[in-house]
């Protein structure tokens, strides 16, 4: 069932309509006109969520959404974001998403911060999400993180390929600059604080975290390759990559980690 937005949301939609939007993995051209279906479909998950969130009870979330349609890979949810309360002066609260995004299908990123509005206008293939609340040390160290402008980058490599190698610094897709996030925030203070990129991916190593095996034969890699900027396979290891094995960082592979781990505190919720 469709909830009616409202006249609040109808504003908040027009502004970043007339903006316009960053396409995460995309090539943008021209500033396209969001059709009013679009945008009822994308703002009514926005609204669902909110309410799912404000009733949760946590302050920090990862949150995955179904961007691309990778089902010929078996993997569901396209991309991740952290979703933190952030309270206000007057005792009100926002929920906001701090993300990397690709830039426009270049091999370039960014790290963007937006409401939930705006993660959720970005031409979904489903409109369906799913977020897992982290655990309470995790929630209280990401916190701290995600409001600090400076120490939420310290992680952030622009260099990007969509399937970039977990275990080298060549590139950073999305979803591996979330986990090494994590490793950053949750170390912080320890007597092995991660302080890079090389350490994060050693302490997740250590931690037992598994990416994803994607099976991509040659034919489809090299037509990637000359026709999209944002791919590329040479930080994978030859043997792995001649046996068509491309090992990628997933939302599935880190909602997995994150129960086996204990950084998360309940199963993921999806929302429709």
């Amino acid at each position: 069932m469709s909830v009616p937005i409202s006249g609040v949301r109808w504003l908040f939609v027009l502004g970043v309509a007339a903006a316009g939007l960053a396409h995460a993995g995309r090539p943008c051209g021209e500033p396209q006109d969001l059709k009013p279906e679009t945008v009822d479909k994308s703002l009514t998950l926005a609204w669902k969520t909110l309410q799912a969130l404000d009733a949760s009870g946590a302050k920090v979330v990862l949150m995955a959404r179904a961007g691309q349609d990778l089902s010929k890979y078996g993997v569901r949810y396209s991309h991740l974001g952290f979703v933190y309360r952030q309270d206000q002066s007057d005792g009100s609260h926002v929920w906001r998403v701090l993300h990397k995004l690709n830039l426009c299908g270049t091999a370039e990123s960014a790290i963007y911060r937006q409401g939930l509005g705006e993660f959720f206008l970005d031409d979904l293939w489903q409109y369906e999400a799913a977020w897992m609340p982290l655990s309470l040390p995790a929630q209280t160290a990401m916190l701290k993180l995600l409001q600090d402008p400076q120490q939420s980058l310290a992680m952030h490599h622009p260099r990007y390929s969509m399937v970039s190698y977990p275990w080298s610094g060549k590139y950073q897709q999305s979803n591996q600059w979330a986990i090494e996030t994590l490793a950053y925030a949750v170390t912080a203070g320890s007597a092995a604080p991660v302080t890079d990129r090389a350490q994060a991916q050693a302490w997740l190593q250590r931690s037992a975290y598994q990416p994803t095996t994607l099976t991509i034969t040659p034919l489809v890699r090299l037509g990637a390759r000359m026709t999209k900027a944002n791919v590329a396979f040479d930080d994978h290891p030859d043997e792995k990559r001649y046996a068509d094995r491309i090992e990628t960082v997933t939302v599935d592979s880190v909602f997995a980690w994150l129960q086996k781990a204990g950084w998360a505190s309940g199963m993921p919720v999806v929302m429709r």
